[in-house]
């Protein structure tokens, strides 16, 4: 993306030319970039990346006035919003399977007690409960789904949700839609400093 004055001989071009690059403005900033239309918007890139960015984006909310001013000074480092610091940050992480942080500068937090997991089969869909044994600093977990068994831990590719902890045990999300088949599932907790669990023993599903 490269920022632009006066594109096209305009104070505020917008719009596509010749289905190739594309000007728009952004916080006031006018820019240009080029037409990208993913090959497969579907894809486990894809899920993953729209897991995590979905998760930051609800989370925000719940952040403390103390931790969202924490992403002032790099936000007025790049001239955006304290939020999009914050999302910028934790999804350049997410590149490199790191979980995120609700402080850019977050450590010494105490990794939760993962319990047992259980899944229920329904029509088009799978539930997963996990229980929180102790939750000492949980943020969140990593859910990973697979259509055979894992034969190891999770890559970022198989995370199809990361979920809130809601402040009680245990965490339930329910995976949807699904086409009938047996799917495995593994999870994990995050903290707030990036700090993530062991994976928990992978079980299976049968949906119809």
């Amino acid at each position: 993306m490269a920022l632009v004055t006066g594109p096209l001989l305009s104070l505020d071009a917008r719009g596509q030319v010749a289905g190739s690059i594309v000007f728009s403005n952004w916080k006031g900033r006018a820019y240009v970039r080029q037409l990208v239309t993913p090959s497969n918007p579907k894809s486990a890139g894809q899920t993953s990346n729209r897991a995590m960015f979905k998760f930051l984006s609800q989370a925000w909310a719940g952040l403390s006035a103390a931790e969202q001013a924490t992403w002032e000074a790099l936000a007025a480092a790049t001239t955006i919003s304290p939020f999009n610091a914050y999302q910028s940050f934790n999804m350049a992480e997410w590149t490199q399977f790191v979980t995120p942080f609700k402080d850019p500068a977050a450590s010494g937090e105490t990794i939760p007690v993962m319990g047992a997991l259980t899944l229920t089969g329904g029509v088009r869909q799978a539930e997963i409960s996990q229980v929180i044994t102790t939750a000492n600093d949980i943020w969140g977990m990593l859910i990973a789904r697979s259509d055979a068994t894992f034969g190891g831990d999770p890559t970022k590719t198989q995370i199809v949700a990361a979920v809130e902890y809601p402040g009680a045990s245990p965490i339930t999300y329910v995976d949807t839609p699904l086409a009938p088949d047996t799917y495995f599932y593994r999870t994990a907790g995050f903290t707030g400093d990036g700090q993530l669990t062991a994976w928990v023993t992978e079980g299976s599903v049968v949906v119809t």
